[in-house]
C-alpha cells in the first residue's frame, strides 16, 4: 500500500480575515497571504511549520472563478463553514501527500476522485468527494499528489513556527484508530477520546508552546 505522507494541516475559514485573526490570536503570529487558487476559486495564507510541513488557512475567494465543479475543502456551504467555526472547529483537516493517487482512490472510494488540476496545465492532482466535502466529514485527510514537483517550502514563509505533535479527539477514538490503521501513513495525528470530534495542533513559536484549533 502507498504511504501517506503529512503535507499540510487546513484552517478552513469563512474569510481569510478571519482565518489570520484566528491563527494569531493562537499562535501569535501573522500569516502572510499564500496565493489565489484561479482553477479552485480559493484562495489561501501559509506558513511553514518544519520538516516540510505548513499550515494553510484556506477560504472561498469572493472574487474568485466558478470552477465548474464542487471545490475542495467544503468551502462550497458556508453555513456548514461557518457552524464549523462558531463551534470552535478552525483546524478541520489535514492534507496528506501520496504517489499514484489514481490507484489509492480506486481502492478507497471514501477519499473522493481524482482531480488534476490546474484543469488546463495540470501540475499536480487532488482528490475531492463529488460534494467538495471533507473526507469522512474531516476525520481523513485529503489527498496530494505532487507529481514529483513537491511543494517548494521556500516559497512558503517562515516565521519560526515548528509543529511539535497534532492530535484528533473523537467521541469514538476506537473506531477511527481502527479507521487509521487500515491506512499507512507517516507522522499521522495522535487520537485522543473526545466529546466532540476536532483537531489540536502544539506548535512552538519564537513566543513559546501554543495550542491551534
Amino acid at each position: 500500500m502507498a504511504m501517506l505522507t503529512l503535507d499540510h494541516l487546513t484552517i478552513v475559514a469563512p474569510t481569510l480575515t478571519e482565518g489570520v485573526e484566528h491563527v494569531n490570536d493562537c499562535l501569535g503570529i501573522e500569516v502572510p497571504f499564500g496565493t489565489r487558487h484561479q482553477y479552485m476559486g480559493t484562495h489561501n495564507h501559509r506558513l511553514q511549520l518544519g520538516e516540510n510541513v505548513y499550515l494553510e488557512i484556506v477560504a472561498l475567494d469572493p472574487d474568485g472563478v466558478d470552477p465548474g465543479r464542487a471545490r475542495w475543502f467544503g468551502v462550497d456551504d458556508p453555513r456548514q463553514v461557518r457552524s464549523d467555526w462558531e463551534r470552535k472547529r478552525r483546524l478541520r483537516g489535514w492534507v496528506a501527500a501520496i504517489a499514484s493517487i489514481e490507484g489509492f482512490v480506486r481502492r478507497r472510494s471514501e477519499f473522493g476522485e481524482v482531480v488534476p488540476l490546474p484543469f488546463n496545465e495540470p501540475e499536480f492532482a487532488f482528490a475531492i468527494p463529488a460534494d467538495g466535502s471533507l473526507p469522512m466529514g474531516g476525520v481523513l485527510p485529503s489527498l496530494i499528489d505532487h507529481r514529483d514537483d513537491p511543494t517548494r517550502m521556500s516559497d512558503i514563509p517562515d516565521l519560526g513556527a515548528r509543529l511539535i505533535s497534532f492530535s484528533l479527539q473523537h467521541p469514538e477514538p476506537e473506531e477511527i484508530r481502527a479507521t487509521y490503521d487500515g491506512l499507512k501513513i507517516d507522522r499521522p495525528p495522535e487520537i485522543r477520546a473526545g466529546a466532540v470530534f476536532r483537531y489540536e495542533a502544539e506548535i512552538e513559536t519564537p513566543d513559546g508552546l501554543r495550542t491551534l484549533w
